[in-house]
């Protein structure tokens, strides 16, 4: 299969675009998958492009000690660091959505009527979602929280949230998480590896 039959959706201007997003609680290894598919992706001979977790980079208090306003930064910043990234790059490979940031917000703050227009519209705009579960506890990296009790909390309402705004989640399996990349692709139609070059085809 040539990189050429790889017909990615088009977006609002027609131009061929992908924007797909790992969504989960913390601790789960989204940054990870975020990174491996990323590549896979760039051997398919794609332009990519990874919005990083916004969280890590909020100046205000994040996990359990968050504010609204500190959320509403980190909400509007992934917003706009995805207007950015899906203006130059074919795939735009999100580590984290609205919906994971909306739901710290909801957790700290409870649900914000002003705001939910916004993450229901901007939550249509991934051609996937992908829901990392949990299959441990959360380890310090620095800057996450490490409570398992919060883990847990922030991944229940995620799914809440997306019963919700009825978003179309696919789930990766807890039981298959060496394959977990593999399923991304499978589940986007994309061939799982790069395509073979015939090097000693005859040429006219």
């Amino acid at each position: 299969m040539s990189t050429s039959a790889i017909l990615l959706p088009l977006d609002t201007l027609g131009r061929h675009r992908l924007k797909v997003a790992f969504v989960g609680t913390h601790g789960v290894g989204k940054t990870t998958l975020c990174f491996d598919l990323a590549a896979q992706l760039k051997r398919l001979d794609l332009g990519v492009d990874i919005v990083k977790e916004v969280a890590r980079r909020c100046p205000l208090p994040i996990n359990e000690e968050t504010t609204l306003d500190a959320q509403a930064w980190i909400l509007h910043t992934q917003i706009a660091e995805e207007i950015e990234a899906s203006s130059q790059y074919e795939v735009v490979v999100c580590d984290r959505s609205v919906l994971d940031n909306y739901a710290y917000l909801v957790a700290r703050s409870g649900k914000q009527p002003q705001l939910e227009p916004l993450v229901r519209q901007w939550v249509q705009g991934y051609q996937a979602l992908f829901k990392v579960p949990v299959t441990g506890l959360p380890a310090f990296d620095g800057k996450r929280a490490v409570s398992p009790t919060f883990q847990q909390q922030i991944d229940q309402i995620i799914d809440e949230l997306v019963q919700q705004f009825g978003v179309a989640v696919h789930h990766l399996d807890p039981h298959d998480r060496a394959g977990w990349t593999v399923a991304a692709l499978q589940y986007l139609g994309l061939p799982t590896q790069p395509p073979q070059i015939d090097l000693f085809s005859s040429r006219e």
